[in-house]
């Protein structure tokens, strides 16, 4: 298991590399000039050039690279130009949030997915596999912004049944107030992904559903529910690596949703940022959402190398 792991480890390095540069080259080609931005419309030429000194903007674009990748190694991530602080402990406020959000979400797509997937395994040609799979396709299909726009309408403003915004109520921080503001955003998130766990859970089920080992726990007379869960076990490799994939789109998903739900975590800082062009923000942002998505890949490999010990060798 440990040299699997220092296997996936030193693949990591040269993909961290490589979205160093796709963050860095990404945020240079955002439209207009960032440090007029920051200086305002008033400023002097003087100010401006002054501006991108400091920045450290007057230099080539692969010196700018390289020293800003050094500082970052370092956990420098520099000074937000618009909240006048550091950017470090920002960033990591607002990431902290993000995984917060995308912990329930994750929940409740496996929840959900698998849910869906094994009734509509179990009886594929009934009334209520047809309405599993059909729920999983909508789910898929629904776009996640008209969703959340949806959820807020009727189950939010409508009903009052969950707030509308933010993720504590003035003066409460409880852990319950917490999960009462993250509901609808979590649920927003993981409906993509439910539906994509969904229907792999349903076809993968159905597959193995049809094996001989299947048919012997059958014959000794187990019941069909311990069969059933015999077989899910099976899946669960299959469902992990589907699960791995779908982290990328989790995490994208998560950051419509907080714009939508002005959830305080990454997605909306980094939008926020963008506006009033704070690079530093911009690309501390999205290079830890990236870290943090290869890591989590990395531990889903991990478990899924844990269950079948055939990927250990590869």
């Amino acid at each position: 298991m440990i040299p699997f792991l220092l296997r996936r480890v030193v693949w990591m390095l040269p993909t961290l590399l490589g979205v160093s540069v796709v963050v860095f080259v990404t945020v240079k080609l955002i439209p207009g000039d960032p440090v007029a931005a920051m200086a305002g419309p008033g400023a002097t030429p003087e100010a401006v050039a002054d501006l991108k000194a400091r920045l450290a903007l007057d230099s080539p674009a692969h010196e700018q690279y390289f020293a800003w990748l050094g500082h970052a190694v370092t956990g420098d991530l520099g000074e937000s130009i618009t909240h006048h602080q550091e950017t470090r402990p920002l960033v990591w406020d607002a990431f902290v949030n993000t995984a917060v959000l995308t912990g329930l979400a994750a929940l409740f797509a496996a929840i959900l997915g698998v849910g869906l997937g094994v009734l509509g395994a179990v009886r594929p040609r009934g009334l209520i596999g047809r309405l599993c799979s059909a729920t999983a396709v909508t789910a898929v299909s629904a776009p996640q912004y008209s969703v959340a726009l949806v959820f807020m309408t009727y189950l939010a403003l409508r009903t009052g049944w969950f707030p509308v915004s933010g993720m504590h109520s003035v003066g409460e921080t409880g852990i319950a107030d917490l999960l009462h503001h993250a509901f609808l955003p979590a649920l927003t998130a993981s409906l993509v992904c439910a539906g994509v766990l969904a229907r792999m859970c349903r076809a993968t089920l159905l597959d193995t559903m049809s094996e001989d080992f299947v048919e012997a726990l059958r014959a000794r007379g187990l019941p069909e529910r311990r069969v059933v869960a015999h077989a899910l076990h099976n899946t669960v490799p299959s469902l992990l690596t589907v699960a791995g994939l779908q982290l990328g789109y989790l995490v994208g998903g998560v950051v419509f949703v907080e714009t939508v739900f002005s959830w305080p975590g990454i997605g909306l800082l980094v939008y926020q940022s963008i506006s009033t062009r704070d690079l530093p923000v911009i690309q501390a942002g999205v290079l830890l959402t990236a870290v943090a998505l290869v890591v989590a890949n990395l531990l889903v490999d991990a478990a899924r190398a844990l269950l079948d010990p055939r990927l250990r060798k590869a």
